[in-house]
């Protein structure tokens, strides 16, 4: 059935159930950016695939709001689909709740499935009913009545982290986040999210792509923890050692149930996190206490054995990636080499590497205009082969046990134009400004993304995308609640703290010719402190040259060459002893300073 035809089987069961407005968000019951097969929602009924992304559907209209990442990618997707595009940020494009606003009637139903939105979304839906004098339906999950082969919830088994890779145990966790339950007055505290469920707990598991996640929830109380997972996935020892944690285990969706009994309890939610559905089941007699989740920030900030992990992790990423530049480079014109094919190369090379786990996150390998999608996904009806006179742009990431890495790259295949040495030097001097500023404590990433931006401000371009993010230890590849970003968003915005993770990578995209985008990833640290107070600074850990085959050294400042010459000569010092002859003359070769 094509997206058209599903588009009209929705409107009718609208029809057929009173609503005259549907919302289909991008989302799992979690609140999770990622989402297991069985949640592609969005995907069925538009044909994006792309992570974000929210939809509204009336009897006439079908409109899909994605952020600057997609934009590309939206209108290619969306074609012949009878779903418009609406571009977030774009002048004349009206945001998804005005929207919803606009087009409300006193009458009207406005429907959702409450389990697939935040409480704080749901909630300002209601309000522009209640505005509106419209009603609100948030127990429909129209799609799953339309597609008759949507995917089975995954089984797939769960794994223990052992404390050697997490640092600390599941009970000194519980320990510390119990303590923040005192601090509000919380005698319960529910958990909804996978990472942080995947965090306090050191389990990991499959039940989404790239993402070693487990699906579930908790309600963690003073005496016990109530777990509702698919008890199937975890093994005996598993169980044995959650038990002595006082985890109980109870059936996945029993949780909607069992908060209808917390009447008269002191409750801790996080309004960002849990679910509109969920919320609406808990007791008017129970105390909400609207705080953040305590492991939202205890997850960010890494111990010394995460961190040391994590070092060891990018090395090894690193060597893989030095091996597959030079494969790559020698290789791209005597052997057919596509896209699809450049992956398999990177992840056997990744392999080689030991205790290697799989992808952290979808690959994106694109060779010229393709680079100039941001989150573009090779196929077999996209794939091309890669040749002279052009970017090869990868942007990938490799789950070890020692942790994740995410990981940008772009090589120039041959001698390739002028403007295209401009534009991959522009984001080498970006990615470089950031990752060797000082700043105070205290500072967050809207303080210090002018640095990254300022380049491109000053020759009147931009990236429509965040300049970094935090990084999950073998969870999410993003990961909350720091980044770098220009505008505001309201979960980005905690100050940078020592052994944060942040990734640094700026980009350019040219449509139908050409992208660029450099990332690594840099740990947040403690520099002096003096009678003005405590200054930070980043260190990279990423060591992968910036290829110099690109580089326009005409447009760069004494400084900018100088940051360069300290960070391949830093790439050189850590990879040199790790490779054989014939790496390290090419490693030399690709980090000699200019």
């Amino acid at each position: 059935m094509e997206i058209k035809d599903r588009v009209v089987c929705l409107r009718s069961k609208m029809l057929e159930k009173g609503i005259d407005v549907y919302v289909v968000p991008t989302a799992d019951f979690h609140q999770s950016e990622y989402v297991g097969a069985h949640f592609k929602t969005i995907e069925y009924i538009t044909g994006f695939t792309g992570e974000g992304g929210i939809a509204v559907f009336t009897k006439d209209e079908a409109r899909l709001w994605v952020d600057g990442r997609f934009f590309i990618q939206g209108e290619i997707q969306l074609k012949g689909t009878t779903v418009e595009l609406m571009k977030i940020g774009e002048p004349g494009v009206p945001a998804m709740v005005d929207y919803l606003e606009g087009i409300l009637q006193p009458g009207m139903v406005l429907g959702f499935d409450g389990r697939t939105v935040s409480v704080g979304e749901g909630q300002e839906y209601a309000d522009i009913a209640s505005r509106k004098d419209a009603k609100v339906v948030y127990s429909e999950d129209l799609i799953d009545e339309i597609w008759t082969d949507r995917p089975s919830l995954s089984t797939e088994p769960a794994f223990l982290l052992d404390v050697k890779y997490s640092g600390e145990t599941t009970e000194s966790k519980l320990s510390r986040v119990r303590e923040e339950m005192k601090k509000v007055g919380a005698d319960a505290h529910i958990l909804t999210t996978l990472d942080d469920l995947g965090w306090l707990f050191n389990f990991r598991g499959n039940d989404i792509d790239f993402f070693p996640m487990v699906l579930g929830y908790a309600i963690v109380k003073m005496d016990k923890v109530e777990l509702y997972a698919d008890e199937n996935k975890f093994d005996a020892d598993m169980k044995k050692t959650l038990a002595a944690d006082g985890v109980v285990f109870h059936p996945y969706n029993d949780i909607y149930k069992d908060v209808c009994n917390l009447g008269g309890v002191s409750v801790m939610i996080d309004y960002g996190k849990l679910n509109y559905a969920m919320y609406n089941n808990i007791p008017a007699t129970a105390k909400l206490i609207k705080a953040r989740n305590p492991e939202i920030l205890m997850k960010a900030i890494k111990n010394d054995v995460e961190l040391a992990n994590i070092k060891v992790a990018q090395i090894k990423d690193s060597i893989a990636h030095v091996k597959f530049m030079k494969w790559v480079k020698e290789n791209y014109n005597k052997i057919e080499i596509s896209e699809m094919s450049a992956m398999d190369k990177l992840e056997e090379l990744r392999i080689e590497q030991g205790n290697y786990i799989r992808q952290s996150f979808a690959p994106i390998s694109s060779y010229g205009e393709h680079a100039a999608i941001v989150h573009y996904s090779s196929s077999p009806e996209t794939d091309v082969v890669i040749k002279e006179g052009n970017f090869f742009l990868t942007d990938t990431g490799a789950g070890f046990y020692e942790g994740s890495t995410d990981i940008t790259r772009t090589y120039a295949l041959g001698e390739v134009s002028q403007i295209m040495k401009d534009h991959f030097t522009l984001v080498a001097i970006s990615n470089l400004s950031l990752a060797n500023v000082k700043f105070m404590e205290g500072a967050n990433g809207m303080n210090l993304d002018l640095l990254a931006r300022k380049p491109f401000w000053d020759r009147n371009m931009n990236f429509n995308h965040g300049t970094g993010h935090g990084v999950g230890y073998l969870l999410n590849i993003h990961e909350a609640p720091s980044g770098f970003r220009w505008q505001h968003r309201s979960h980005e915005v905690e100050p940078f703290h020592e052994n944060m993770i942040i990734t640094d990578e700026p980009g350019i995209y040219i449509e139908g010719s050409h992208g660029v985008r450099l990332e690594n990833e840099i740990l947040c640290c403690k520099g002096e402190r003096n009678e003005y107070g405590q200054f930070m600074y980043f260190e990279p850990i990423t060591f992968i040259p910036f290829d110099l085959d690109a580089i326009n050294p005409d447009i760069m400042t004494a400084e900018d060459k100088k940051m360069l010459n300290d960070y391949h000569k830093s790439v050189y010092e850590k990879l040199a002893p790790h490779l054989d002859e014939e790496e390290r003359v090419f490693l030399e070769k690709y980090t000699r300073a200019i």
